[in-house]
This record gives structure tokens, sequence and C-alpha cells, in this order.
């Protein structure tokens, strides 16, 4: 029999245990593990979002495969359907793609360099009606400040600033070409092997996980497809109805406007409105207030059919974002890639508005607010 008998084991927790459990149980210790999260969640993304601006040669021509894949892929599925071999209609679909994105750019190039005479003497004529108008304003402009301004354009342009530019200029031209080749590659392998690379990287998962990530997955194909075959269709018709317009009043370089407003239509709120003061300028310099004046009414009406008719017609099923989250959305884009993230920050959006929307099941939110909605009618019992 021991003389000392030492307390029972217990499995029961210590008081300083006890106290810390409770201390993140309450109100506020719930409140701050949330925070918590969310401050791993912020460091994470920006850990991501810095990855991809650094290596912006290879997640931009990446992404822009993607969007393009998803966009063709039902033309690439309805040739298979028909006996085409998978190479013959992938190499097809690729070829078509290069046709259209090559002749865009052509177009522009070709008419830019026939009318570019023209429009530098219109330019010339329309700066010494700036100038005349200048004059005739209450607040004094003389010859010697308008002298200056052009001096100091004059001075940057020759400085070693400007050649440091045309430097960068010819990375940044190098750079594009790198990512030319790379989106052509990738996109080969999306459009020909697409589902195999997508059911490949689903391999660890099983059950409700794979399940999850096949819709998330179905979602984002279908989102990017519908929103970039609506967006074109949408941006043919305004480039056809302005450029047509344009060219009646006798605009110059009205092939390479109506170019210009299709590629902006892809920048959702602030595209047209650009493409139209462009058009405008163009036809102040080239013809006058009166035409200039013309030229913003019909831009103006065009892009009031595109919101009112074309978009609720062909752009029914993309999901709808409110117009603070594409701002945010083109702003961040544009930030961290320019142009080309401006174009694809949008549709990025849009999709991840749509997995979130299947991700514990087909549409779960919409059929929520569906359901909340019904129980909160009255039954008229």
């Amino acid at each position: 029999m021991p003389l000392f008998r030492g307390p029972a084991p217990t499995d029961s927790p210590t008081d300083s245990q006890t106290g810390a459990r409770r201390a993140w149980s309450d109100a506020f210790g719930g409140f701050a593990t949330r925070c918590l999260q969310v401050i791993i969640i912020v460091v994470i993304g920006a850990g991501l979002v810095y990855a991809i601006s650094t290596l912006s040669v290879v997640t931009i021509p990446i992404l822009l495969a993607l969007i393009i894949a998803s966009a063709m892929h039902p033309i690439v599925a309805w040739l298979r359907r028909h006996r085409v071999p998978s190479v013959l209609a992938t190499l097809a679909v690729l070829l078509g793609v290069l046709v259209v994105l090559g002749l865009v750019g052509w177009l522009i190039v070709v008419a830019v360099s026939n009318q570019w005479g023209d429009l530098q003497k219109s330019a010339v004529k329309g700066f010494g009606q700036l100038q005349d108008f200048a004059q005739s304003l209450p607040i004094s402009i003389s010859d010697s400040q308008v002298d200056s301004v052009v001096k100091t354009v004059t001075d940057f342009v020759t400085s070693a600033k400007f050649g440091s530019g045309a430097l960068a200029g010819a990375s940044a031209t190098a750079n594009f070409l790198t990512g030319l080749v790379l989106m052509v590659v990738v996109l080969f392998f999306f459009l020909k092997d697409g589902p195999r690379i997508w059911e490949f990287l689903l391999r660890p998962f099983t059950g409700e996980p794979y399940a999850r990530a096949r819709r998330a997955g179905d979602r984002v194909v279908a989102t990017l497809g519908g929103y970039v075959r609506g967006t074109a269709a949408v941006a043919a018709v305004d480039a056809i109805g302005i450029g047509v317009a344009i060219a009646i009043l006798g605009v110059p370089l009205a092939l390479p406007l109506a170019v210009i407003v299709f590629i902006t239509a892809f920048i959702p709120i602030v595209g047209a409105t650009a493409a139209g003061i462009l058009a405008a300028l163009v036809a102040l310099v080239a013809l006058g207030p009166v035409k200039a004046l013309i030229v913003v009414g019909i831009v103006v009406l065009v892009n009031q059919l595109e919101g009112n008719l074309l978009q609720p017609v062909l752009m029914g099923k993309t999901p709808r974002l409110h117009g603070l989250v594409i701002l945010l959305g083109l702003t961040a884009g544009t930030v961290l890639a320019g142009i080309t993230g401006a174009i694809i920050s949008v549709p990025l959006i849009a999709a991840a508005w749509g997995v979130i929307q299947v991700w514990d099941g087909e549409d779960t939110p919409a059929r929520a607010w569906r359901q909340k909605r019904s129980e909160a009618v009255p039954t008229g019992e």
C-alpha cells in the first residue's frame, strides 16, 4: 500500500485549456476566427495575383486560349460528331481563329496606311482651326504659349526618355510575339484534348468533390463560351452599324474605326464610349463639328439598341453582373494586364460567379432565391 497516492489521471481539460476554448467560442472569438480566415484568403489571393502578374507572358496567353477554346468548343464537337478526325477538326477551327485575328490586324494596318495622308492633312487643318478658336476665347492664349507646348512635345520626342520608351516598345513586341506563339500552341491542345486534360486534373478527386469539380468545369466552359459568342455577335452588329454610318457620312478611316468598335465592344461599359469618342474626334478633325455631333448621335443610338435588344437576346444565359462589379473588375484587369486584362477580366469574373452558383448543386443560389420568394407569397387560404 503506497504511502502517497497522486491524483487520479483524468481526461478533463485543465483550467487554462477551458479558458482558451471559452475565449474562442464566444461571439468575439468567432469574429476573430473569421477575420483570421479572411486574412489568410486575402494573402493567398494576393500571392496568386502577384504570381499571375509577374508571369503574365505565360498566364495571359493561357487564359486567352482557355476563353477562345471555350467559345470554339461547340464547333469542334460538331465536326467530331460528323466523323471529322479530331486532329483535322482542331486544325480547321484553329486556322479559322488565326485567319479572323489576322484579318482584323490587316484591316487596321492597311486602312490606316492608305488614309493616313488625308487624315494628317485634316489634322493640320483642324489644329489651325483650334488655334483660331482658342484666340477667340475670353481667356488669352498667345501664339508663344502654343509654340512652347509644341516645343515641349518635340523635345520629349527627341529626348533619351522617348528612346528608352522605344526600346521598351521593342521589348513589349518581343513579349507579344512570344505570348502569341504560346497562345496558339496552348489553344491547339485545349481544342484537341480539353476534356481529357480536365479529366486528368480531376484524377485526385472522388465522390462529391469530383462531382463538384465537374460542375464547376462545365459551368466555366459554358459561361466563357456563351460570353464570347454573345459579345462577338453584339460587337459585329455595333461595328457594322457604326462603320456603315460613318462611311456614308464620309468620315476617314471608317474601316479601321469599325474594327476598333468591334474590339472595344469586348470591354463592357467603357469600351463603346471610348470607340464613340474616337470616331467623333476623327469626324471633328476631318469634317467639322456638325458631322461629329451626328457621329455621336449614331453611336448613342447603336449603344441603346445593343443594351436594350441585342444583349438580352444573345447573352440571356450568361450570368449577369452588377455594374460596380464590372467596373472594379475592369480596373483591376487594366492595372494588372493593360488592355488585355480589361478584355478578359469580365468573362473571368462571370465564370467565377457561375462556379459559385453550382458549387453546392446545380444553380443553388437561384433555386434558393426562388424557394424563398415562393414561401413569401401568400397562398390565399
